[in-house]
């Protein structure tokens, strides 16, 4: 017979969610960002790829690092109480130092090539980092009967983002080559239940029109704001 999950435990495996919904978010984040460094440095549109190395580069600074630290200073510091989880978290705090290191590098470099470099490797980085986090540390930290993953939580902005809320996604500063493709990734990464909302200056009709071709009945679209110059949709993904 398999034991009763109790509220603890469902209010933690909430918790855990939360984080991993917010990690989705912040490689969403990472990935049109990367996309839009590495297209402009590709087709030499040096002024173009200058701009999107220092979008990244502060993106990084302002929302990753922090989200890094404050990892370090609850999930980590908890885990590392643990004897069988050591060595995870001395691997995840090693690679957390080649992230940081690898920002400094794409915020000092002063060619586009490199910058575009960096930052597909600090891409495959964080890929990797965020998935040890969210299939080894987190449920490490879940089934211990001692850790309250809630507590530690609790006011880590950082850690959860605005999880309970709804995603926004502001079209209007991606660039045009990847749009659709940066609001394909992040939809995808929508759960059953939870909703985006997207930004846009005109009616996405061509997206609209993409998206029932990809996934037709996966998500229900309504309107919030219909221009003349903002426009808001939301989409949501049902649940079961």
């Amino acid at each position: 017979m398999s034991e009763p999950v109790t509220a603890s435990g469902q209010a933690d495996a909430t918790a855990a969610e939360a984080v991993e919904q917010h990690h989705a978010e912040l490689a969403a984040a990472l990935s049109w960002r990367r996309e839009a460094l590495s297209t402009a440095a590709a087709a030499r549109r040096y002024s173009e790829a200058d701009r999107a190395q220092l979008a990244l580069s502060d993106w990084c600074r302002s929302e990753l690092v922090p989200h890094a630290l404050a990892e370090e200073e609850t999930l980590y510091a908890a885990a590392a109480q643990r004897p069988e989880a050591r060595l995870l978290v001395e691997a995840m705090l090693a690679e957390h130092k080649v992230i940081v290191q690898l920002v400094d590098n794409l915020a000092a470099t002063t060619e586009v090539q490199n910058a575009a470099e960096l930052a597909r490797a600090l891409e495959v980085v964080f890929t990797s980092h965020l998935a040890k986090e969210n299939e080894q540390l987190l449920p490490l930290l879940v089934a211990a009967p001692d850790v309250s993953v809630t507590n530690l939580l609790a006011g880590m902005h950082q850690l959860i983002g605005h999880a309970q809320d709804d995603l926004q996604v502001d079209s209007r500063v991606i660039p045009h080559r990847i749009r659709h493709k940066a609001i394909f990734d992040a939809l995808d990464r929508l759960r059953p239940g939870q909703r985006l909302v997207l930004v846009a200056s005109h009616d996405p009709l061509p997206l609209l029109a993409q998206l029932r071709e990809r996934a037709p009945d996966t998500y229900v679209v309504d309107y919030l704001e219909q221009g003349p110059d903002t426009w808001r949709l939301a989409f949501l993904r049902p649940k079961d």
